[in-house]
């Protein structure tokens, strides 16, 4: 496939009056921003044609930039040796590419393949957010994005994409973004933490070994959920768990049973959970920047696979309940008493580096409800969308299928010589 690059260049925001209040301002990172990653999360659109010319796209794109201004800035550390984003519109990473061939030659994406030309590399990268439109010859479009973790959750990009493809269709970007990171970690007076943070979300550096691994995706059809759905709360019916909780429950059951771990070895999942609505009062669902934390159910390598669906599915909503506003008020509270004895210094994420194995354990990500499957340029919802690299063995991503209504996606990596048993268990229920 013949890809050609025709600009690569910094993309500023298009001037505002009156400029936006926050302009030229160092704005400290908090203690969600902080447990964070600290990289480049990158992801794939792929929009069917007719689609609105780069022009268009660039000009709604510079208009989202003036009320997103964290994602033109600059991470950088201030006076008082504080992480944070300067928002000085230094722009974001725009690059325009041309294909010869036609969008649904190159469909469907295949995670197990290298995605690279189609988004900017994610290593030493100095603009929070970088955007390539790859145009092909039929008018269709892939757009490939990488946004810093530090800088914005995936709930948050999802409001950005939403407000960018609005004002390429021409409409106003509502509601409005909420930017006060401050006031969303207040600590409480005197601030105090009733759990082990330090230990939980932070921990000293870790010593990892490479594995290879390989990317797959698979597809689960709304009749399969439903099915799974009765697997799980055959024994509780008045108990509805939520499509993610069963559907990790069967996960975590065959990604384990492929491992061929010892009966006795413990297996935990993270999960990451959005806080905006378990914080009181509640965060406004508008908040741009990080407020999520991760929750880490835990059972025996016998006790999941020898245990009904409805034990697994219980185990994780019970470890996801957890984590209310106490919690959340408690993590806030840590990251005000840290500050000021050694700041960012030593608070390592106990999270993977590139390339490692998670194994026993699995890292979970659900962008089931974080509106980055319904953005819509003006010619529909997106054909693809799915994350351009796993990095990491383990790592589990859920994503509402754009082919079948009510359906999933699933995006994980395995080592190399479990990929082919996966694929073959992967749909039984037993």
């Amino acid at each position: 496939m013949s890809i050609e690059i025709i600009t690569n260049t910094i993309f500023t925001p298009s001037p505002s009056s009156p400029p936006h209040p926050l302009l030229n301002s160092p704005i400290p990172l908090t203690i969600f921003d902080r447990a964070a990653l600290d990289l480049h999360i990158p992801i794939l659109y792929a929009f069917k044609p007719p689609m609105p010319t780069n022009e268009s796209m660039k000009e709604g794109l510079s208009k989202a930039l003036n009320h997103f201004p964290h994602l033109a800035g600059r991470l950088t550390v201030d006076n008082h040796l504080r992480h944070c984003i300067l928002l000085n519109n230094a722009g974001i990473r725009l690059v325009e590419t041309r294909i010869s061939h036609t969008l649904e030659e190159q469909l469907p994406l295949d995670l197990s393949k290298d995605l690279s030309m189609y988004y900017q590399p994610i290593n030493d990268v100095d603009e929070p957010l970088q955007v390539q439109l790859n145009r092909f010859s039929c008018g269709g479009m892939v757009i490939g994005l990488s946004a810093h973790h530090r800088v914005a959750d995936g709930h948050s990009m999802g409001f950005f994409l939403h407000a960018w493809a609005r004002l390429v269709r021409g409409l106003e970007v509502h509601p409005l973004p909420y930017h006060d990171r401050a006031a969303i970690s207040v600590p409480r007076n005197p601030p105090h933490y009733d759990f082990d943070h330090q230990t939980i979300e932070f921990t000293e550096e870790l010593v990892t070994t490479p594995s290879p691994i390989a990317n797959l995706a698979v597809h689960f059809s709304s009749k399969f959920l439903t099915q799974l759905k009765k697997q799980v709360m055959g024994a509780s019916p008045m108990h509805p768990y939520s499509t993610f909780e069963c559907l990790l429950a069967h996960l975590w059951k065959k990604i384990t049973l492929v491992r061929m771990l010892d009966g006795n070895q413990h297996t935990q999942v993270t999960v990451a959970v959005n806080g905006r609505a378990r914080l009181k009062p509640v965060v406004p669902i508008e908040y741009f920047g990080n407020l999520v934390l991760c929750a880490s159910p835990c059972l025996t390598v016998d006790d999941l696979l020898k245990g009904s669906y409805e034990v697994v599915a219980k185990a994780i909503h019970n470890a996801v309940a957890k984590m209310d506003d106490a919690y959340f008020r408690s993590f806030i509270d840590f990251g005000a008493m840290s500050e000021g004895k050694d700041g960012d210094i030593g608070m390592v994420l106990v999270l993977p580096e590139a390339a490692n194995s998670l194994c026993p354990n699995l890292e979970v990500d659900s962008w089931l409800r974080i509106m980055l499957d319904d953005v819509d340029f003006g010619s529909g919802r997106p054909c693809a969308f799915l994350p351009a690299l796993l990095p990491v063995e383990g790592l589990l991503i859920l994503v509402s299928s754009c082919e079948e209504e009510g359906g999933v996606d699933a995006y994980l990596s395995l080592l190399n010589d479990q990929v082919n048993v996966f694929k073959q268990i992967s749909h039984t229920l037993d």
